[in-house]
């Protein structure tokens, strides 16, 4: 009575089908899985590196230039609007400066920041966290970095410029930096970090800071808040696990309130600073921005947040641009003018 089942295994089962010896193809097969991994991953380099070659790029990433870049933008837009005769030499020390000055204050923000940047998706990959540089180097890079803008803006350009400078690089290192952890006013001092820059560069132009500058400095700070709300809408995730204190993890709501409530100003030809013409250029696309932040206010998607930081991008030098389009006084050929005039005194005499 007992039944005898049979399994039979398909040959395409089978690892080897020839009666050939099995250690050819193992040899291929360490092969091909050798040259995956060299295709999938990149050579192996020594950490710290101070390779000449890899250091310049470490250097950019210390100073975030990007966000230097952006700084060093709006202090132009500064220099360039001030109703005061415009000096090269003045402009691009003013420049340099402030460009250096930026890169130390974003240096220290890293170094301050490295255990907090390993656990977000977004910083992960920075020089410090990955250990590209030493934290000695670093500090050293960043103190070069900051004594020599200093020394640029003080005796290249004017003690009120480098008084600002340094003002804006205490602020963002020894009170934004750790106010991020602290309280959702961060998102406030940060904003007034950011409003510094076209002061500084008013300035250097001017020696002094009209109603003019304060405009500029006001819309930079109005801009920021739909800028980084918008942006920290999808990075919610990444500061709620490094344990930021930000206004769209502790307080959605009103991340949403201020996006929308922080709109553009349009005062410039009332300060004397531009013509009318600016008020009507800049009307649709302060409007336009206006309604992606009350669109952003309605939905709060991830779709309507990435569409208004994006545009936020475009809108800050269209506006500078703007700006310096319209502005009311130019002296560019004033100087000229009046060495010409002294001349021509000095020959009737």
């Amino acid at each position: 009575m007992h039944k005898y089942v049979k399994f039979f295994v398909p040959a395409t089962s089978y690892v080897n089908q020839t009666k050939t010896k099995s250690s050819p193809p193992a040899i291929g097969l360490v092969q091909d899985t050798n040259s995956h991994i060299s295709k999938n991953f990149p050579p192996w380099r020594p950490t710290p590196s101070t390779n000449a070659s890899n250091l310049i790029q470490h250097y950019l990433k210390l100073t975030k230039i990007r966000l230097t870049t952006l700084v060093v933008v709006t202090s132009m837009a500064g220099y360039a609007v001030a109703p005061a005769p415009f000096d090269w030499s003045t402009f691009t020390l003013c420049i340099v400066g402030t460009g250096l000055l930026s890169g130390a204050a974003n240096c220290i923000n890293q170094f301050h920041e490295v255990p907090f940047d390993a656990q977000m998706s977004r910083t992960k990959h920075r020089v410090l966290v990955c250990g590209r540089l030493t934290p000695l180097h670093s500090v050293l890079f960043a103190a070069a970095s900051g004594l020599t803008g200093l020394t640029i803006l003080y005796c290249g350009v004017n003690g009120l410029t480098a008084s600002l400078g340094l003002a804006n690089l205490i602020l963002y290192t020894s009170v934004y930096t750790p106010l991020k952890r602290i309280s959702i006013l961060n998102t406030w001092v940060g904003s007034i970090v950011g409003a510094i820059p076209p002061l500084m560069g008013w300035a250097a132009c001017a020696n002094s800071i009209g109603p003019g500058g304060w405009l500029m400095a006001a819309l930079l700070y109005c801009w920021q808040f739909p800028h980084f709300n918008a942006l920290s809408w999808n990075l919610r995730p990444d500061y709620s696990r490094a344990g930021y204190r930000m206004m769209a993890v502790t307080d959605p709501g009103l991340c949403r309130r201020v996006a929308l409530r922080h709109r553009m100003l349009f005062s410039a030809p009332i300060l004397d600073t531009t013509n009318w013409w600016f008020l009507l250029e800049s009307t649709p696309i302060n409007a336009y921005f206006i309604y992606l932040a009350y669109q952003f206010y309605k939905e709060s998607s991830s779709s309507t947040s990435r569409k208004l930081f994006r545009y936020s991008l475009l809108h800050l030098p269209i506006l500078m641009t703007l700006f310096l389009i319209n502005k009311k006084k130019w002296f560019v050929f004033e100087d000229s003018d009046n060495e010409n005039d002294k001349l021509g005194i000095k020959n009737y005499i």
